[in-house]
């Protein structure tokens, strides 16, 4: 299958499916000597399992991830590293019923278009699952930019309506282990709090909800991106959108931009460096060195407990419940997803501009 594979230098295909024997990644391009072991790529897949709070799918899955090569003795090689998640808590069953019908809002009629074959395991390759495997490879990427001083946060903006108050910022130096020990990963608490019960009525309901993740990169060195078609922004966005559920992205200001005048939206600079941040640390596709802001649109979760109508791979119309073991919301397990996907394209262009310039 084309299209598995991100990155030009620091290079990531992931593979596998929802209800197969397991998934993983192969992660090309890190170079020699780095330091890594599987309990630090634990860490972040621990922060996307399921059934780890109420509003998330019952389905367990521990997401133990072994090393099959391109480490030894807790370095790189420099060789492509091979990472494993076995799926343990397959029930296949669940969707038997589904086999010849379409979900609403799933992948399932591109899929179906596109392949001619019909995967009916919770979604095949278009499945969430499959970013198990994408926040192992972030995992890594977050070794090589670390070394380079970048930190990539990530936290849960708003869920449906539900937002939290434009005045609460990161800027009081917290980490994303600081960020994984509140509620939903929401860093206002009164917020939360008010999230939690909006997803236990939307649950009650049989319905879903959708939400925005807003992610904060610190410490990135100016120059990063490649003119003309791999500008920065345009590789996070790309690789944001890759994402299932995400359906929109936004760069520092974003569409508010489109409301202001030149002299508002223009980043003054001074001796001292940039006045404002309104086109989020990154400006012709470059980054500046301020911190880059990116805000990511997720829609509800397709998967819900009321009747739909839809049609089967025959083209007759159905009506449908979908039963199963499904988020209610995909805030806050996309949270660790879309940080992950920043570390890879992050790491790529810190590799390409150690290449650009001989000094």
């Amino acid at each position: 299958m084309a299209g598995s594979s991100l990155g030009q230098l620091f290079r990531v295909t992931t593979w596998g499916e929802s209800h197969g024997p397991a998934l993983g990644a192969i992660v090309e391009g890190t170079p020699a000597g780095l330091g890594l072991e599987a309990a630090e790529i634990q860490r972040e897949l621990a922060s996307r399992r399921p059934g780890l709070i109420s509003s998330a799918s019952p389905r367990r899955e521990e997401d133990c991830v072994e090393i099959l090569a391109g480490v030894f003795e807790g370095k790189t090689t420099g060789s492509p590293i091979s990472l494993i998640i076995y799926n343990r808590d397959v029930k296949s069953a669940d969707y038997e019923e589904l086999r010849d019908i379409i979900r609403p809002g799933h992948g399932d009629y591109g899929y179906f278009q596109k392949y001619g074959i019909r995967d009916h395991r919770g979604g095949g390759r278009s499945s969430a699952r499959e970013t198990a495997a994408r926040v192992a490879a972030g995992a890594v990427a977050g070794k090589i930019i670390a070394a380079a001083g970048i930190e990539v946060l990530g936290y849960t903006k708003a869920i449906g309506e539900l937002e939290i108050p434009k005045e609460v910022a990161l800027s009081h130096n917290l980490t994303m282990e600081d960020i994984r020990r509140y509620p939903l990963f929401c860093p206002d608490l009164t917020t939360a709090e008010l999230m939690k019960e909006l997803l236990s009525q939307a649950r009650a309901a049989g319905d879903s909800l959708g939400g925005v993740v807003e992610i904060l990169v610190r410490g990135c060195p100016p120059g990063l991106g490649e003119p003309v078609f791999h500008k920065l922004d345009a590789d996070l966005a790309g690789a944001l959108m890759s994402v299932g559920s995400v359906k929109a992205v936004e760069i520092g200001d974003g569409f508010a931009l489109a409301k202001m005048q030149g002299s508002e939206a223009n980043d003054q600079m001074t001796k001292e460096g940039f006045i404002s941040n309104h086109a989020g640390g990154i400006l012709g596709g470059i980054s500046t060195g301020q911190e880059i802001v990116l805000r990511v649109g997720c829609k509800p979760i397709p998967s819900i407990n009321l009747p739909q109508r839809t049609v089967d791979v025959s083209g007759r119309e159905r009506e449908i419940t979908i039963k199963g073991r499904h988020d209610v919301s995909v805030l806050p397990r996309i949270v660790p997803v879309c940080v992950a996907m920043v570390k890879i394209v992050l790491a790529d262009h810190l590799l390409m501009q150690r290449s650009a310039r001989w000094e």
